[in-house]
């Protein structure tokens, strides 16, 4: 699938990218995140992975948009707490 990505043009397949994203350790979840195989990335980490560019030159939403369209599960992790918080009224 052809996709742009800081105003270059990318030629990506999902068997491409796994292949590329398998070995490198997933960095601490924050923001947008991609599920590769069993193991959820940051968007920007795949995005430099797979771009070979610095993370300042894309967006996360140019690598999420891209991801989708390749068919991975895209998300996004909120530092808030999953469920209420107790104790208050």
């Amino acid at each position: 699938m052809r996709c742009v990505i800081a105003r270059f043009p990318f030629d990506l397949v999902k068997s491409e990218v796994e292949h590329m994203m398998k070995g490198v350790t997933p960095e601490p979840a924050t923001g947008a995140c991609v599920v590769i195989g069993r193991r959820t990335y940051p968007v920007k980490q795949v995005g430099q992975v797979i771009t070979r560019q610095d993370r300042r030159d894309f967006t996360a939403d140019e690598v999420t948009r891209a991801l989708t369209r390749l068919g991975f599960t895209c998300c996004s992790v909120s530092a808030e707490p999953a469920g209420p918080v107790l104790g208050t009224f």
